[in-house]
């Protein structure tokens, strides 16, 4: 499945779970870093205002479905993929990384976040390894001096899984510049993922989430800040939809 922003594509070209745990196994065996996305409305969005945000969606090596819509758009389109939310996929690659003995770094939100979620994750994943974390001061930078540091930390540590929780656009422009200074760690952008872990902050119930109206309970939680972003996800729904039709009739 694939969008067309600004006239370039961007791909979910890893369409299953089982296909994403195989591709991360395989870069943990062999020593080598990776970029992980998880595309949704939102980012659609910012991507046909962002020609930066493009460049950097397309510099990573593996791009899945975070978003009911995505998913429903693909089925339409006769591509389907399975929904793979960012913060849903923290645990299952912590297990792949203790499984291949690869350390975690948590990179972004709070120094108590983090605290938080390293004790959530270790507790719930044995024989799992984080390595250090790093909150970032003031407004982060990707292209910052401060950004450079992490970077370098980073490549001096090794082969790693690196989890972002800096929010789009920053963290998935700061793996696009990872994959070139620390090229044998693993970038997975996650957004507020390690907060959930730890609690500071409440995701929707899991019968909200069933019923996929999860957009909704957060919209409601947060009026101000996401009803204006919601209403730009859904303005561009109808210029998707044609788009997948008119890829199930190719």
């Amino acid at each position: 499945m694939f969008f067309e922003c600004q006239g370039r594509r961007v791909a979910v070209n890893t369409a299953t779970r089982a296909g994403l745990e195989a591709g991360i196994r395989a870069r943990f065996k062999a020593g080598q870093g990776f970029a992980l996305a998880t595309v949704n409305l939102d980012h659609l969005v910012k991507m046909a205002a962002s020609s930066e945000f493009l460049s950097a969606y397309q510099a990573q090596d593996m791009v899945v479905a975070d978003g009911r819509p995505i998913v429903w758009l693909s089925r339409l389109a006769r591509r389907p993929v399975e929904l793979m939310p960012g913060s849903d996929m923290v645990l299952p690659l912590c297990r792949l990384a203790a499984e291949a003995k690869v350390p975690v770094v948590l990179a972004g939100s709070t120094e108590e976040a983090l605290q938080d979620a390293e004790e959530a994750l270790t507790d719930a994943v044995p024989g799992l390894e984080v390595a250090w974390t790093h909150a970032p001061s003031g407004r982060f930078d990707p292209e910052g001096q401060e950004a450079d540091q992490i970077l370098h930390r980073l490549d001096a540590t090794g082969p790693c899984l690196c989890f972002l929780a800096l929010g789009a656009p920053k963290q998935e422009r700061f793996a696009q510049r990872g994959r070139k200074l620390a090229p044998a760690a693993g970038f997975a952008s996650v957004g507020a993922g390690l907060d959930f872990l730890g609690g500071h902050q409440k995701r929707a119930p899991a019968w909200v989430r069933a019923v996929a109206m999860e957009w909704l309970w957060r919209a409601l939680s947060s009026p101000g800040r996401l009803l204006p972003r919601y209403a730009k996800c859904l303005a561009i729904l109808p210029g998707l939809t044609l788009k997948a039709w008119r890829i199930r009739a190719r």
